[in-house]
């Protein structure tokens, strides 16, 4: 059985994510969709809303779980057993970064891969950060994230302001 991890701080999930998602699901026996809890960032949902939000996008995707990690990845992966890491890339520009990080994780962990897939073209220039920034402003971000994303994200900054 081969088990997949991918991580991500999904703040929020976008279409491009659930992109990955669905695509990574079809290849691997069990996917699942980790969410790191980086101490660092000050993100706009909690682990535990980000986690929540991708458990019922992914409700009806079976092989799929959701849960938070911290720490390093590559041991998160062998302490579930999973040997590839994915990783969406949108552009060129993405590909040095995570060529970057792949290596990195190899050399930590010598039996977990990473496999690239790239973006549908669609979604090739959607960020979280788009997302954020243009909701900030009150732009219309329905084409980004599904309806229920994209209530929360709303919801979320009318509490700031």
């Amino acid at each position: 059985m081969k088990n997949a991890i991918y991580p991500g701080s999904f703040d929020p999930v976008t279409y491009g994510h659930i992109d990955i998602i669905k695509r990574a699901a079809e290849i691997f026996d069990h996917l699942t969709v980790s969410v790191l809890n980086n101490k660092v960032k000050t993100p706009l949902f909690s682990v535990e809303e980000r986690v929540n939000i991708l458990r019922g996008i992914v409700a009806d995707i079976p092989n799929v779980t959701v849960e938070s990690y911290e720490g390093l990845l590559v041991d998160y992966c062998k302490k579930n057993g999973a040997g590839v890491i994915i990783r969406g890339l949108r552009a060129i520009t993405d590909f040095e970064y995570e060529l970057q990080l792949a290596q990195t994780n190899r050399k930590l962990g010598e039996n977990v891969d990473t496999i690239f897939l790239t973006t549908s073209l669609e979604y090739a220039y959607l960020s979280s950060s788009t997302v954020k920034e243009v909701a900030s402003f009150g732009g219309d971000i329905s084409k980004f994230v599904p309806p229920s994303v994209a209530e929360l994200v709303y919801c979320k900054y009318s509490e700031r302001h």
